[in-house]
């Protein structure tokens, strides 16, 4: 059975506010991994107003050279506003552990995802759950530090 996406939205949103609740009490000591990936904190330009917003989520893969990151949005039925924004504007900031980098972020390509999609999975295996819960192709992004 599918879940309703008003339960996934609130589902998403404690989840968001509970993590950045304890990187604060914890002085970002914590937590390190969750779920076994790797907390970040990404932060796009809004798509109509422009605004800078920062989103909570977890990098399955965290390399030195990118970071990928889904944007399932717990399998609802539309992409989430984080993933919106960043196609409209692809110059991001990812702060991992306190270090914020400035990034260039794009949609995986079918080939690039078909590599990925096993090894996010064997991070998270959540990921494919979501996709059967959804009719949409759940996109992979992948974020490269931009050049100087």
């Amino acid at each position: 059975m599918r879940k309703p996406d008003w339960l996934i939205g609130a589902g998403a949103w404690t989840l968001e506010n509970s993590h950045r609740l304890m990187l604060a009490v914890s002085g970002g000591r914590f937590p390190r991994t969750l779920l076994g990936m790797t907390p970040i904190e990404l932060h796009v330009n809004g798509r109509t107003s422009g605004r800078r917003y920062s989103t909570m989520l977890t990098a399955p893969i965290c390399e030195s050279d990118r970071i990928v990151i889904v944007a399932s949005k717990g399998g609802a039925q539309d992409h989430p506003d984080w993933y919106k924004n960043l196609v409209a504007n692809p110059d991001v900031e990812v702060t991992v552990d306190g270090d914020t980098t400035p990034m260039h972020a794009h949609t995986a390509t079918p080939e690039e995802k078909a590599e990925l999609w096993p090894r996010i999975v064997s991070v998270y295996k959540g990921y494919d759950g979501y996709q059967r819960n959804t009719e949409r192709d759940i996109p992979v992004v992948i974020c490269e530090p931009r050049a100087s």
